[in-house]
């Protein structure tokens, strides 16, 4: 694909100066597109001017710690726990006057659009998740999962290692393409199109945040007091109100598909869940008309 056409704009909210790129008309119904790790807003490149072709206002915001985004102040907590993303997500919300939108993300850009839903409904309109039900039960973390799936999380326990932070800190580069090939192994992606990505990832903040993120989901670092609130309402696996398509990659590498709907149970209003064939993990970039149609699914229903 050639590089797509974008401006970066900026705008204060909460502990941010986030980074964002819009599509189309500011007057269309508002739809936010979220990144997870280790990618950015190119995943979203085909899929913003298809949304915005229909009418809606694309808002494609990079995540702290990724790209031109930055923390407004040297003191503020370098946070990546889940708490501080959905956090981020509302303060955009609120900083673009955008009372409610649809919500696509995946990874952590999933997490972050499955806590908005499920702790403030009143400000999603529709839901396309990928892999599912994302919020994390971090008082679960103790208990260990089943072999199989413990080795595909080898990154996040080399992440909870003095090594793992000085290994993310001299590969960030190296590491992040091993997970794009180890989690989408159908993909055959160019050199290009990872750069686009991986430039990203140059951003000050982008080892702490990663390197939090991966320790606090297990119990392994204390969070911001200040998103504490959040972190106690999320203990509750609180279920999901918003009409939601889940996506899952058949091929994903690192979260597959499990045989029974395991959260089918979290979701009290429309749900469906849609297995996308020769998929993997990064299901916006790999599989954009799928994703969109997902969406305007929702949006028109």
């Amino acid at each position: 694909m050639p590089d797509a056409i974008f401006t970066i704009r900026h705008i204060h909210a909460g502990a941010l100066d986030i980074a964002y790129e819009e599509h189309g008309s500011a007057q269309g119904d508002p739809v936010v597109l979220l990144h997870g790790f280790p990618y950015d807003p190119r995943c979203f490149d085909e899929m913003a001017p298809m949304l915005a072709a229909r009418g809606c206002r694309v808002i494609v915001p990079y995540l702290r710690g990724y790209g031109p985004t930055r923390f407004l102040s040297a003191e503020a907590v370098r946070s990546g726990q889940q708490a501080a993303l959905a956090h981020d997500l509302r303060a955009l919300m609120d900083a673009l006057s955008i009372p409610c939108a649809g919500l696509m993300g995946y990874d952590w850009g999933g997490r972050a659009a499955c806590i908005v839903a499920a702790l403030w409904p009143e400000r999603v309109r529709a839901l396309v998740t990928g892999a599912g039900y994302n919020i994390q039960d971090i008082a679960a973390s103790v208990k260990p999962l089943a072999p199989e799936t413990e080795h595909r999380f080898w990154y996040q326990y080399y992440f909870h290692s003095a090594r793992g932070r000085a290994g993310l800190e001299a590969n960030r580069g190296e590491l992040g393409k091993l997970l794009w090939r180890l989690w989408s192994p159908s993909w055959r992606f160019d050199e290009a199109t990872y750069a686009r990505s991986a430039a990203s990832f140059d951003n000050p903040d982008f080892v702490e945040i990663v390197i939090h993120s991966y320790r606090h989901r297990f119990g392994y670092a204390p969070g911001d007091p200040a998103l504490e609130e959040i972190e106690r309402a999320l203990a509750r696996q609180s279920a999901i109100a918003a009409p939601t398509i889940a996506l899952w990659g058949a091929d994903d590498g690192v979260d597959p598909p499990p045989a029974v709907d395991q959260d089918a149970r979290h979701f009290s209003g429309r749900y469906e869940r849609r297995i996308l064939a020769g998929i993997g993990h990064n299901i916006p970039q790999e599989a954009p008309h799928a994703t969109v149609a997902a969406l305007l699914e929702l949006m028109d229903a």
